[in-house]
């Protein structure tokens, strides 16, 4: 019992504080994700290359799921 009581308290304050920052950062890192699609998009009209391509080249080298 003293050994689950100390990895509570070893363990417990850190997973806390993980999860606690995983729910408050989601909403941030969905907001880059769509800022970095629409750059991709304006990089690839820019350089004169149609988005269609320049995702599917993307899904092909496997930097998308």
């Amino acid at each position: 019992m003293e050994e689950i009581l100390k990895l509570a308290a070893n363990y417990g304050f850190p997973m806390v504080i993980a999860f606690y920052l995983l729910i408050r950062l989601e909403p941030i890192i969905k907001e880059l994700q769509k800022s970095v699609t629409v750059l991709t998009v304006v990089v690839a009209r820019q350089g004169g290359v149609d988005y269609e391509e320049a995702r599917r080249l993307v899904e092909v080298n496997g930097f998308r799921k």
